[in-house]
């Protein structure tokens, strides 16, 4: 288990035990975060592997997103529909500190891992289930995923132009989720070290969906459906095309809006009453925005972004590749060198957050299928018989 014996300084979570039966991306990404903060995460996939193993990747062997969002964990395989992985399980459970699946409200009966059988084995554990649609209701049982989610709740319809909606990349439903994730068991894990209580944590996509839309999911009284509820401006905070190159420019305080207007060649518009608050500017933006994108084409976005500086946030239009060696990226030390037994060395992200006095131990790569399903095994009083016999019994991987 090198990389993974849990030597260096400690993380905030130090000492945490996570069993992480999830799958896809939201809660193993969460369970990374947790990971990223000192705990010791045990991913625990079924014989199939975590189907986001199997999504396309350029990489041999493995698939780079698999590898992105599992940093930091031990891995295990057990068949949970075998009385003795069962049975194995049981013994983590009792060890444990957190044990979170993102199985259908329906399912954890059945595979013997309900949270009020678990909660029987360990009072004190915090139980994570991460659903599409929450516990009850009428779509409970449906199967959700982030983009099923976005077309639900109205980020499509945000995202693309009237009449045409449009899936937001990333995935964004889903690494917000995995964030929520984190931030649950934090706050679990705070109140049991005051009570001593374990306790159910339930996420859900769809909740995660409208959270992450609270700046527009208001409606007062007396509003019609035709409430304007974009955010944007317009048009003139967004991205532009340049001489060579787009830039991002973000004008909506006054002094950045008058820097701009400086700067590019309109300083007559810096504080015209028909353009100096930001509501106006939106509602003018048809007379602004051709004259701003004409002076933006008389230089490059890599010129551009010297010629404003500090004055207006801006940024040229990057790929992810220019990342991993940007300046700013290396300074704040976002990107690890990890291994891994298939792929070799890798670069990837760093750690999210900066911990002066518990900043944890160094990074190391996602596990392998069932890496380390005989060490952890092992840990829990198996000895090297039984583990042959679970393995024939298929048992284990």
């Amino acid at each position: 288990m090198a990389g993974a014996d849990g030597k260096g300084p400690v993380g905030p979570l130090t000492g945490v035990k996570v069993l992480d039966l999830t799958s896809y991306l939201a809660g193993p990404y969460g369970c990374t975060l947790l990971a990223d903060l000192g705990a010791e995460v045990i991913k625990i996939e079924a014989p199939a592997g975590d189907m986001i193993r199997h999504f396309p990747s350029t990489i041999p062997n493995e698939s780079r997103v698999f590898l992105g969002t599992n940093r930091n964990k031990l891995g295990v395989v057990l068949d949970l529909k075998k009385a003795e992985a069962r049975e194995a399980l049981d013994r983590m459970v009792a060890d444990a500190d957190v044990i979170a699946h993102n199985f259908r409200p329906s399912v954890p009966d059945r595979l013997g891992i309900g949270y009020e059988r678990l909660k029987g084995i360990n009072p004190r554990l915090i139980y994570v289930s991460l659903t599409g649609f929450g516990q009850t209701g009428p779509m409970a049982d449906n199967a959700g995923f982030d983009q099923v989610l976005q077309t639900m709740t109205g980020i499509c319809t945000f995202q693309g132009r009237a009449g045409e909606p449009q899936v937001v990349l990333g995935s964004i439903v889903d690494y917000y989720t995995s964030s929520l994730l984190a931030y649950g068991v934090s706050a679990a894990l705070y109140h049991r070290e005051r009570t001593g209580e374990g306790q159910f944590v339930g996420l859900s996509l769809l909740r995660t969906a409208l959270a992450m839309q609270a700046g527009r999911f208001v409606w007062t009284e007396g509003e019609g459906p035709e409430a304007a509820r974009d955010l944007r401006s317009g048009g003139l905070t967004g991205i532009h095309p340049t001489k060579d190159g787009h830039i991002y420019i973000s004008a909506h305080s006054p002094h950045f809006w008058e820097a701009l207007c400086e700067l590019i060649g309109m300083p007559d518009l810096a504080r015209h009453p028909r353009y100096d608050t930001m509501r106006k500017r939106a509602e003018h933006a048809a007379e602004i925005l051709p004259r701003m994108r004409e002076l933006l084409m008389a230089r490059t976005a890599d010129e551009w972004e010297v010629v404003f500086g500090q004055r207006v946030p801006c940024s040229k239009a990057h790929p992810i590749e220019d990342m991993f060696d940007h300046p700013q990226v290396l300074d704040q030390k976002l990107v690890a060198t990890m291994e891994h037994p298939a792929v070799g060395s890798y670069r990837g992200f760093g750690k999210p957050v900066e911990f002066s006095a518990t900043p944890g131990p160094d990074q190391f790569g996602a596990p392998g299928m069932g890496q380390h399903t005989d060490a952890v095994l092992a840990r829990y009083g198996y000895s090297e018989d039984e583990i042959a016999r679970m393995r024939a019994a298929g048992a284990i991987i």
